[in-house]
């Protein structure tokens, strides 16, 4: 049994008592976490969040009081090593990449299983996102709408070469390793390089961060 510091200290965030009622004992009853408070509106959630310094925090985008954006550009603020995962009646695209861009670690649905919610509060606390996988494919349709800044000249900047960029646009795209060198007539090894030096570059460690880096920097299309 883990001793409390070793426990995954738990936020919940909703405004529906029931919801946040049944939220607390499906997630005690895992040995490595811990609920540590319960918030009913963005002040409370903020003033918890810096108060108990949770690990995790979940949080209902429909919650009243501050929009969610404005929650999340508030949580980012405290500098801490909160980890939010953004519990959403359903996924909407845009929904999805704002509340990354703005330091949103995972986004899943209501209905989502416990098991994928272990897995979710699990895989943020170890830094990394969740979301799931037709989310992410769906987000190039998110990336295509949201896009405004200069290609030109954030592409010269950031030194990317021609070749570079057709792979950011296809991995924005969902392709898989094996896809894009099938699209652009590579060795997977020369495609996994290619995607190691993009994120030398770009200074991201994933898939998913350079997707939403691209998006951010306009560098999805071709050349």
């Amino acid at each position: 049994m883990p001793t409390a510091a070793q426990r995954i200290r738990i936020l919940i965030a909703d405004d529906h008592r029931i919801h946040r009622e049944g939220l607390r004992r499906l997630i005690e009853g895992e040995p490595d976490f811990l609920v540590v408070g319960e918030a009913a509106n963005s002040v409370e959630t903020l003033r918890l969040a810096q108060q108990l310094r949770p690990n995790v925090l979940l949080l209902d985008h429909s919650m009243p009081g501050a929009h969610t954006k404005e929650t999340l550009r508030h949580l980012v603020e405290m500098e801490s090593q909160l980890r939010t995962i953004l519990i959403t009646e359903r996924v909407e695209q845009a929904d999805v990449v704002t509340a990354l861009q703005l330091g949103a670690r995972g986004v899943i649905t209501k209905d989502s299983d416990s098991e994928i919610l272990f897995r979710a509060i699990r895989k943020v606390t170890a830094g990394e996102y969740w979301i799931s996988r037709a989310s992410v494919a769906d987000l190039v349709g998110a990336v295509r709408s949201l896009v405004v800044h200069a290609r030109e000249g954030r592409t010269r900047k950031l030194k990317i070469t021609p070749r570079q960029q057709e792979i950011i646009a296809s991995v924005v795209a969902g392709n898989s390793n094996k896809q894009i060198a099938q699209q652009f007539s590579l060795s997977e090894d020369t495609v996994k390089r290619h995607l190691t030096n993009i994120f030398g570059k770009v200074g991201v460690s994933s898939r998913l961060e350079l997707a939403l880096f691209a998006l951010h920097h306009d560098l999805n299309g071709a050349p």
